[in-house]
């Protein structure tokens, strides 16, 4: 109950905090495919003061300065040309949206010294590593697949499980500490074929963060590491389409507009081809050996208003290996995202979001083997979460929410020779967050937040 009260006296805290100021908000986007650009800095310039904000992972903005006063807009973003647009005298809140065109520079050769150091005294958003879409596409390759978790193993405190193995550890944790996000939804087997290659299709990721520490109280339920994978939300300008054809594996992505600037689609569809080779091999034990991965990525939204928007997205892959009449089995994800914004007004911004993740692991012998048995087991999730983003004045950006996530834990249940089910478990995790941006001075700012949290075993059925 403390806890509670203290939740509620800090978001309380803000109630005399508005001023008279003006807002200016709205979205920022990619001009040639109308993809939202997340973690974009905005500035606006009023009153002989500069005054900032950040893009959320929605690609919103809301900034407020002294009224009566004329102002002016930029972004500076590089591959992109520069933004800038006079707005006149601030009387009333406005709304601009602003498209960036993506533009090649050719400059002279620089050093460019400390830059790095730089930012990382300059945020306070510590220990995270964030990827865009054009910089995983610059990510070597493996054998004709862009790998983006062997990727992130090359930064500072990651590293790989093992040969092998999937999954990673960051500053010495273990790989089930990891809280995994694709779209929102928890991810439990990051990898294909034995970790060879991760889940992830380079082609339909929109950005990448690792959070390695001080994680933002909007996410929970693991110690050591939080990696919020993006999907792209597809082409609303026109129809277009990216594939590669690999040794091991081929994909195609295709994208584009149902209703221009209203629906839009991506579609992305990978599969290894491997297995298809066994038969030339001329071995009786090969021909009869299966080892293959597939995964599929969907996702549409709709713009159903200036103030509402609407994401369904999906995933489902799968690995399946057999060897012979000896043993069979296979593993694989299934997430599906519903998501909702809105936007009630200038200052204030609303995410709904639904989840449902399943993970299944299946082993045993081949339907046509004597005796035959198989084992099934499997984890799933359901995943609610409202919450607020408020933007009360320039110097402070508050963020919180309700979460809850409902688990149902399937042991095993074995087929074939003999039936036997193990009793299913059920669980739910419910949580408040609440955490805050401060600007304090040009020079000073704070990041500070609270999640309450509770863990509760509903037993077995």
């Amino acid at each position: 109950m403390r806890q509670i009260t203290l939740f509620l006296a800090l978001f309380g805290f803000y109630a005399g905090l508005f001023a008279q100021n003006v807002t200016v908000s709205g979205t920022v986007t990619e001009a040639s495919t109308g993809e939202s650009l997340p973690s974009v800095v905005v500035f606006l310039l009023a009153d002989g003061k500069t005054y900032t904000a950040s893009t959320n992972p929605y690609g919103f903005y809301s900034i407020s300065a002294s009224s009566g006063k004329p102002a002016e807009l930029r972004v500076q973003l590089i591959g992109y040309s520069d933004f800038s647009q006079k707005l006149g005298t601030l009387s009333s809140a406005k709304k601009v949206d602003i498209a960036l065109k993506e533009s090649a520079t050719q400059l002279q050769e620089v050093d460019v010294v400390s830059e790095r150091l730089n930012a990382n005294i300059t945020t306070t958003q510590m220990s995270v590593s964030a990827l865009s879409a054009k910089e995983i596409k610059k990510v070597p390759q493996l054998l004709g697949e862009t790998d983006i978790i062997r990727k992130l193993t090359l930064l500072p405190g990651v590293s790989t499980v093992g040969e092998g193995a999937s999954g990673f550890n960051v500053r010495g944790g273990n790989a089930d500490q990891n809280l995994i996000l694709l779209d929102e939804a928890p991810v439990y087997n990051s990898s294909h074929l034995f970790g060879f290659f991760s889940i992830f299709n380079a082609d339909a990721v929109k950005d990448v963060k690792l959070y390695k520490g001080g994680m933002p109280s909007n996410y929970g339920g693991r110690l050591s590491s939080v990696l919020d994978v993006r999907q792209k939300e597809g082409n609303s300008q026109k129809f277009s389409g990216t594939g590669g054809i690999g040794l091991l594996s081929s994909r195609l992505l295709l994208e584009g507009p149902i209703l221009k600037d209203k629906v839009n689609f991506m579609v992305a569809g990978r599969r290894s081809y491997f297995d298809l080779f066994f038969p030339y091999f001329n071995s009786p034990e090969l021909d009869n050996t299966t080892i293959y991965f597939y995964d599929l990525n969907v996702k549409v939204n709709a713009k159903l208003s200036e103030k509402d928007r609407v994401f369904v997205s999906s995933y489902f892959g799968r690995d399946q290996f057999g060897a012979s009449e000896l043993f069979d089995f296979g593993w694989g994800n299934w997430t599906s995202t519903f998501r909702w914004n809105r936007l009630i007004s200038p200052k204030w911004f609303f995410n709904a979001t639904a989840v449902y993740s399943d993970y299944t692991y299946q082993l045993g012998t081949p339907k046509d083997a004597d005796p035959a048995f198989i084992w099934d087991s499997r984890i799933e999730n359901f995943v609610t979460n409202l919450g607020w983003t408020w933007y009360p004045n320039a110097a402070h950006t508050v963020d919180f929410g309700v979460q809850n996530t409902a688990y149902t834990f399937h042991p095993g249940a074995i087929s074939g020779v003999f039936s036997l089910e193990l009793q299913k478990e059920y669980a739910t995790e419910p949580a408040l967050y609440i955490s805050d941006d401060w600007r304090i001075t040009d020079l000073l700012t704070a990041t500070y937040g609270l999640r309450y949290s509770a863990f509760f075993n509903v037993g077995g059925r």
